[in-house]
């Protein structure tokens, strides 16, 4: 599922259509994506109008429109954004797709886990967008506001709690992961027995990992270095990176999510 950072860069993808207005849009208005707001109103409430911004929070997305129409995009496990000549042939995997004079800005989703949601508030973002919880690399994001939220859930596991969208907002599982690892936390380690120091350290690590991922693949989907988990963490018998450990590296369901993780490390 793309997380904070893939999602940022499907984000960008749609940026060459901003100041442009929307001539047609296509959908498949079957598509599971439309659960929310049918293909017909997305259709109807888009034509016409000028794409003016996007915005990205964790794993959002919100596109704004003149005339105060506000449309909202989640990837799910499979969605991706890209653009493309008008007169390019739509897949079966493109489900929406905005035309504009010179290009067209595409949506597809295979799987159909993504959703679209359109809304004509005909002012600022949807309250929706408005209450999401504080930005992970913004000021909000506060050693008091992490501790809190672990506190609420002790017997969680850390691991779980990462993915938990109300507190670590864009955090997904090879994140979540890669955190636990780099601060040498089992994923398993129930939120209740961490400490003041370690709760303030899942904090800060969260915000480096972020900023990172941000940087190099929120910019141009380039690898993260060979010492992170990211890169070893997607087979069996893959080896901890950790100088001086290369262990082999463990994978488990934990709450009904694969789970890396190296048991020397984590102990």
């Amino acid at each position: 599922m793309p997380e904070l950072a893939e999602v940022e860069f499907y984000r960008k993808q749609w940026n060459p259509g901003i100041g442009r207005t929307v001539s047609k849009v296509i959908t498949h208005p079957a598509a599971r994506i439309y659960r929310d707001t049918p293909a017909a109103a997305v259709e109807r409430g888009l034509i016409g109008r000028r794409f003016l911004a996007s915005f990205a929070h964790g794993k959002q997305m919100m596109f704004e429109f003149s005339g105060g129409a506000w449309l909202s995009l989640h990837l799910g496990m499979s969605g991706e954004l890209s653009t493309a000549e008008p007169d390019q042939e739509i897949r079966k995997r493109d489900h929406l797709v905005l035309f504009f004079d010179e290009l067209s800005l595409i949506f597809s989703d295979y799987r159909m886990f993504g959703k679209v949601t359109l809304d004509l508030t005909g002012g600022d973002a949807p309250e929706s967008w408005r209450i999401l919880p504080p930005e992970i690399i913004g000021s909000g994001f506060t050693r008091r506001r992490v501790a809190d939220f672990m506190r609420r859930f002790p017997k969680t596991p850390v691991k779980t709690l990462l993915l938990d969208q109300r507190g670590f907002p864009g955090i997904g599982n090879w994140m979540a992961d890669e955190i636990c690892w780099q601060l040498q936390i089992a994923p398993q380690t129930p939120a209740g027995s961490l400490d003041d120091t370690q709760i303030t350290a899942i904090r800060n690590r969260t915000r480096l990992v972020s900023r990172e991922s941000l940087r190099v693949i929120g910019e141009s989907w380039n690898d993260l270095p060979d010492s992170w988990l990211m890169n070893h963490r997607w087979r069996d018998g893959g080896l901890c990176p950790r100088r001086g450990c290369r262990s082999e590296l463990r994978r488990e369901d934990l709450r009904g999510r694969t789970t890396c993780w190296c048991p020397v490390c984590q102990k």
